[in-house]
């Protein structure tokens, strides 16, 4: 096999935190108050496992900044658009482990009633 290099048998493999190509775009920085809340949410039993894998996230890339998206996302099980989606809103929002609000509930807006309480009175 042309280009392939193999370890020779019994010698430890050396796992590379870089792939070749480019650095991502989006390097957001985890402080580590925000490691200590991460690592405490993660021992959570009752969190929520949507903040749960965004706070491994953000300890992955705390300890290693360099990784990039599809690394990241393999050794997570998430695909690597969920990293980079998540990259993105930490580098430029800040760390955030929770949803933002929603728009919520459409309001229930009943029609006008007429004099006799059944509507409009058409």
């Amino acid at each position: 096999m042309v280009g392939k290099v193999t370890a020779p048998r019994g010698a430890a493999e050396e796992v590379s935190t870089r792939m070749s190509g480019p650095a991502p775009a989006y390097q957001p920085t985890v402080t580590e108050e925000q490691g200590a809340i991460c690592r405490q949410l993660i021992r959570r039993h009752t969190a929520p496992q949507a903040e749960v894998y965004r706070a491994r996230l953000a300890l992955l890339l705390h300890e290693a900044p360099a990784l990039d998206n599809v690394a990241a996302g393999r050794r997570l099980g998430k695909h690597e658009n969920w990293v980079r989606y998540w990259r993105r809103i930490w580098a430029t929002e800040g760390v955030r482990l929770a949803d933002k609000p929603g728009r919520g509930r459409k309001p229930a807006v009943s029609p006008p009633a007429g004099g006799d309480g059944r509507g409009l009175g058409l």
